[in-house]
């Protein structure tokens, strides 16, 4: 026993070696890199009570918040004005280490592109917000896809290559922001079933896709394979035509709804085909904001209850496997559903509501649900933990751990049975889950700089069912990442 024992724990240490090495890299930049904002102190002997060391002109280039600083005080000048740009490029360098398809490493990039106006400040109108935003996704695309098999997606930029539209909308606000209307080019994820205190695109913790948004939802996707017509969901980043109606009926009270497009351009996001048979897409949500007042002392945080509603006919699960055995044609459903809750909640605060790093601990929990008889999954789980600031001297760095598991749906295994009663052993495994454990580190080496270190566990790529899977019980992935504000 003691042999076996020795075996196993000797091949899951080479699992982790890239991970090692990794964090090593990582971390040696750590001892160097000064925190964004933090004044560099003097020794003792160097210090006085009313004098402090000038910044030399390196010092101020690493705290800056851009790269390109504020373009000789122009940017300044424009955000002054109501005019800001921010330009975010996202580079990764993801790995499967062992299991899944195919052990491999690649590189994939984004970069994005985005403008706000603001109506009071360049016209002395109150309330007005319009975006624009673009983005150019290259690199070796379909990752997961390709080697891992997951339906969650280990990295958040595996999209296909090209540069597209992602944003273009226009927002009013009335009676002191009691209401606000938004049309225009949107994403769901802008609005909805966002955990706002754990991860954004300034802040980014987890990489997994499902972390970011939940897979469930993508049950709107039509299922590879299965007939009808076509179906999408309008999530980062692919946006599509919509307006939201958002109504503040107290300081912790919200109630929003909007509609979409159900079938959004997935080329260059310019090109808008609005057609009945793909149907829309409509959420619902209400929220409960806590602690959020400035009043408020306690940590802050959010309870959010919702739903989706697709106005598109979906093929019934179970008669796509009656129609491979030829006993009945595809029967379809005039619409799909699905229902969520997210709570994510500072639990721990180091300082007070001021402190600009926001040190302390925060979680996230969300639950989603399906009907089983028209969708892939049928239930989803996920939640994790964020800790900013754990490490003393590095306030701005963050460590964080994501764990999610999807279930397939019975009406899917139920038909995969039904395909071995009449061949035996065409699915030699039936679909069950995938579940997800993340665990990384983001460092902030300087205010505009990021380093991400990023290990995942894929339990049951695919569900357990992938045609090809040479591992399906599980991979292992590590991502290398940064990103850099322009």
């Amino acid at each position: 026993m003691g042999g076996v024992v020795d075996k196993w724990i000797s091949g899951l240490l080479d699992l982790f070696k890239p991970g090692v090495v990794g964090m090593a890299l990582l971390f040696s930049l750590l001892a160097a890199a000064p925190q964004p904002g933090r004044a560099q102190q003097l020794p003792a002997a160097s210090t006085s009570a009313t004098t402090a060391a000038p910044k030399s002109s390196f010092e101020q280039f690493l705290e800056q918040d851009y790269l390109l600083g504020t373009w000789g005080g122009l940017r300044t000048k424009l955000s002054e004005h109501g005019v800001d740009f921010e330009f975010l490029y996202i580079a990764s360098n993801p790995h499967n280490i062992s299991g899944g398809i195919e052990p491999a490493s690649r590189y994939q990039g984004a970069f994005l592109m985005m403008m706000d106006l603001d109506s009071q400040k360049l016209a002395n109108y109150p309330g007005g917000h319009f975006h624009v935003a673009g983005v150019s996704i290259h690199g070796q695309d379909h990752f997961s896809d390709q080697y891992i098999g997951d339906l969650n997606k280990v990295n958040l930029i595996d999209f296909p290559q090209n540069w597209r539209l992602w944003q273009l909308w226009y927002e009013q606000q009335f009676f002191d922001n009691r209401i606000a209307i938004k049309v225009g080019q949107m994403t769901v994820d802008e609005d909805f079933i966002l955990a706002e205190y754990y991860n954004s695109l300034a802040s980014l913790s987890l990489w997994n896709q499902t972390f970011f948004y939940p897979t469930l939802p993508f049950n709107i996707w039509t299922i590879p394979g299965f007939p009808g017509p076509l179906h999408a969901l309008a999530s980062s980043p692919y946006g599509a035509p919509g307006a939201r109606l958002k109504l503040n009926v107290t300081e912790q009270v919200y109630v929003q709804g909007a509609i979409y497009d159900g079938y959004p351009n997935q080329e260059s996001g310019t090109v808008v085909k609005l057609n009945e048979d793909q149907g829309a897409l409509i959420y619902g949500e209400i929220g409960y904001r806590l602690n959020q007042r400035k009043e408020d002392k306690g940590p802050p945080g959010n309870l959010k209850l919702g739903m989706y509603y697709d106005t598109g006919a979906y093929a019934d699960v179970t008669s796509v496997f009656r129609a491979q055995l030829g006993q009945s044609a595809p029967s379809f459903h005039p619409d799909n559903y699905g229902f969520y809750f997210l709570a994510d909640q500072t639990l721990f605060r180091e300082k007070g509501k001021d402190d600009p790093a926001q040190q302390g601990l925060v979680g996230f929990f969300r639950l989603t649900g399906a009907p089983s008889d028209r969708n892939l999954a049928q239930f989803g789980v996920d939640g994790g933990l964020v800790y900013k600031g754990l490490i003393p001297t590095r306030d701005w760095d963050s460590i964080a751990l994501g764990l999610s598991y999807l279930e397939i749906s019975d009406s899917v295994s139920d038909g995969q049975e039904l395909i071995n009663r009449a061949a035996p052993g065409t699915y030699p495994e039936l679909a069950d889950y995938e579940a997800v454990i993340e665990l990384s580190y983001k460092a902030q080496l300087t205010a505009w700089l990021t380093a991400h270190v990023s290990i995942q566990r894929v339990i049951h790529p695919g569900g357990h069912t992938l045609p090809g899977n040479t591992n399906p019980e599980g991979a292992w992935a590590f991502i290398l990442a940064s990103t850099v504000r322009f």
